[in-house]
Formats: C-alpha cells, sequence, structure tokens
C-alpha cells in the first residue's frame, strides 16, 4: 500500500497535501496522526508542526489495473493497461495489443468493451462512498468511433431533410444514442428520438 508522512501547520493542512501528492480522495485513505501542533511558550518558542502518515487502503486506480490485467489473462489477450485519474473519473486505456486481439476486445459495436468498462467500475465502486466514473478505451476506439457517428448523424440528417421521412439508425447502445441526439440537437430542420427496448433500442431522425 501506497503510504506518506507530511509535516504542515495544522493537521488539516498536511492531510491535504498528502491527498494531492498521492492522487485520492479522503475516502479511500487511512490517517495517522503522528504528532499534534502546538504553539509553544508565548506562541513562538518550541513550536511544533503537525505530522501525519496516510496511507491508501481503497486506491481505484490498482483496483481497476489489478482487476483488468487479471481479466486479460484469463481472455488470453496480451496487453497492458494505463490509467489515469481526474477528480472522480478513471480514464483506463487498453495498449500495446494487437490488431487481432483489439477487435475482441471491442467486439461488435463495441459491446465487449462496453462490458469490460461496466465490469472494472462495479469493481472500483465496489464499497466506496463517491462514486467514480469509469472510462475504459483501447487504442482511441471511441474517439474514431464518435468521429464516425458524428459524421453519420449529419449525413442521415441531410437524407431525411431531402427525403422528408424519417431514417431509423442501427441499434446502439446508451452511449452511442446519446452522441446522435447531442450532434443533432441544434440542427435545424430535424429532430430525433429513440425507439425499442435494449439492445435493440435505436435513434429515428425525423425531418421537421
Amino acid at each position: 500500500m501506497r503510504s506518506v508522512v507530511k509535516i504542515s501547520k495544522t493537521i488539516e493542512g498536511a492531510i491535504q497535501e498528502a491527498l494531492e501528492e498521492l492522487q485520492v480522495s479522503r475516502s479511500d485513505v487511512e490517517i495517522e496522526v503522528l504528532e499534534k501542533p502546538s504553539k509553544g511558550i508565548f506562541g513562538l518558542i518550541g513550536t511544533k508542526d503537525a505530522a501525519v502518515r496516510v496511507t491508501v487502503i481503497n486506491d481505484p486506480v490498482e483496483i481497476a489495473e489489478n482487476f483488468l490485467t487479471k481479466m486479460l489473462l484469463y481472455m488470453n489477450i496480451k496487453a497492458n493497461v494505463s490509467i489515469k485519474r481526474e477528480g472522480c473519473q478513471l480514464y483506463v486505456d487498453i495498449v500495446d495489443i494487437s490488431t487481432s486481439d483489439m477487435g475482441i476486445i471491442i467486439g461488435k459495436r463495441g459491446n465487449t468493451l462496453n462490458a469490460i468498462q461496466y465490469l472494472v467500475s462495479l469493481s472500483v465502486n465496489k464499497n466506496r462512498e463517491g462514486f467514480i466514473k469509469v472510462l475504459v478505451d483501447v487504442k482511441g476506439y471511441r474517439k474514431k468511433r464518435e468521429d464516425t457517428l458524428i459524421k453519420l448523424a449529419n449525413k442521415m440528417a441531410q437524407k431525411s431533410r431531402i427525403y422528408r421521412k424519417p431514417i431509423k439508425l442501427e441499434p446502439m447502445n446508451p452511449y452511442e444514442r446519446r452522441i446522435i441526439h447531442s450532434t443533432l440537437q441544434n440542427v435545424s430542420g430535424v429532430t430525433t428520438y429513440s425507439e425499442g427496448e435494449d439492445p435493440y433500442r435505436r435513434v429515428v431522425i425525423q425531418a421537421k
């Protein structure tokens, strides 16, 4: 477990310095006060700073890395995991992976990747007070997919306006449907809505 000792004028100040260095939240750590601050004689002589030891006991980065590394091992896939935490979000990237294994990880329309993301999120947020959003990607797939969906949305919107009829897109997961809706929400001449039940729920683009 990762641990640091920090010294500051106040206990709270020392704790905050430790949390910033460890890049974790307060709920992820165990705090031990080693030395309480004191003002000394006349508030000047013999003044002591506070000292605390902060130990990470519930590191979301470590949990995600261990869980996903084991999952890839069980799937017989050779790859590495890179994880970055920004506040209450974890950005997980699967790297150093072959093209064939990448296809297995992504699955049809990203379904396998979404399932992996869901399982990692469950593992990270188990017994945690504050929810941490987990985003799992593989070699920039999600950005490429997002760009493809934006182009598709604009193309189908134009088609709907020209032919004055609704255009039904292929079934998509909630994340991809949101991209379509968001792309076209301010586009004049069309409106969007979803129909059907998951996993066959799809976006319909309707000319106004």
